[in-house]
């Protein structure tokens, strides 16, 4: 097919179906006209998709190599069949299709990071060199496809590979943030990993010194890091799961109030009505967790008779890489977590 914007021709055997939501994609070369070949290095899996591979198969690198390696060879592209999320990939790129948008401004080996999801991404796994099972992060040797509308970030040269892609796996989030928070508001982050930790820092930009900052995760070691940092005002220990008990934690710190936007960045499932139950009636919730539920968001605002805006964040915003990249620039104590945490 000329100038398949969408990868259309690459979805084996069902009709009209785009990549993402596709059952098997067909990886194999030649690289056509309008797409972008890139030699892989690593793999930045989705949290609640690594999280749902340990949960299965346990946290021996060995086991997830072979699962990753399972869900790419039956499905042409690592799409987790029980989250359905992906993640996203930095590499090399190899050849440039002349009807790709990228023919003309970038060269073969220069160094990119995709960033639409895996989930959509033509993937060959020719070989698993490293798991890092505490960064979500696969280490392989094999080839993805990007197509036309394929998002992609050339790799900065003032910081290191592994750092850039931890950011710019998650930087949808803090510019989504930036376009909601402004100052005076009460915010609550909930989950203190790569997302919540960058929503915080954008977050405490946008409030300018007005207004209260709230950190929510089960680990005391999380929240004490963030709060030692100085990415929020208040920590609360809680288990999101556990909505009535988030939202009390939140009515305490808030002396009633409640928040005017709640950011969920968990990695785990069932933690929708924390979020809702934590933000004050004509407030906004914004969804960046992969393990969201639609219906339980939607009924259960309903069901609490809750007035709130719920959005659910896409992972693209206008100059979301270049934005997330200058927070890690600007920001040295965040740019020290990333580098000690997620590096």
């Amino acid at each position: 097919m000329s100038n398949d914007r969408y990868g259309l021709s690459r979805v084996i055997g069902e009709k009209g179906v785009l990549p993402q939501r596709a059952r098997k994609l067909d990886p194999a070369l030649p690289c056509r006209e309008a797409e972008l070949l890139i030699d892989v290095e690593s793999l930045n899996i989705d949290a609640a998709s690594f999280k749902q591979i340990k949960d299965e198969v346990g946290a021996e690198p060995a086991r997830i190599a072979a699962r990753v390696q399972e869900i790419v060879r039956e499905r042409g592209k690592m799409q987790n069949p029980v989250t359905g999320s992906g993640g996203m990939l930095i590499g090399r790129v190899k050849e440039i299709g002349p009807k790709h948008p990228a023919h003309g401004e970038l060269q073969p080996g220069d160094r990119i990071a995709t960033l639409v999801s895996l989930s959509l991404t033509p993937l060959v796994i020719e070989e698993v060199k490293a798991v890092h099972p505490s960064i979500d992060r696969v280490d392989i040797r094999g080839h993805a496809i990007l197509f036309v509308t394929g998002l992609y970030a050339k790799l900065p040269t003032d910081m290191p590979d592994t750092l850039a892609l931890a950011a710019l796996d998650v930087c949808g989030a803090p510019a989504l943030v930036a376009r909601w928070v402004r100052p005076g508001m009460t915010v609550a982050v909930l989950g203190a990993g790569k997302s919540g930790a960058l929503c915080l820092a954008q977050a405490r930009r946008d409030l300018k010194g007005q207004g209260r900052l709230l950190a929510l995760d089960i680990s005391e070691q999380a929240l004490a890091t963030l709060k030692g940092l100085g990415l929020c005002d208040i920590t609360l220990k809680v288990d999101a799961t556990q909505a009535v008990d988030v939202m009390e934690a939140v009515s305490r710190a808030t002396d009633g109030a409640l928040c005017d936007l709640v950011i969920n960045c968990a990695s785990v499932g069932n933690t929708e009505m924390a979020s809702i139950l934590s933000v004050k009636d004509g407030g906004a919730v914004i969804f960046f967790s992969m393990a969201t539920s639609f219906t339980a968001a939607a009924l259960g605002a309903e069901g609490v008779g809750k007035d709130v805006t719920m959005l659910v964040g896409n992972g693209y915003v206008p100059g979301h890489a270049e934005l997330t990249l200058e927070l890690l620039r600007a920001e040295p104590a965040l740019r020290r977590l990333f580098e000690t945490r997620y590096v």
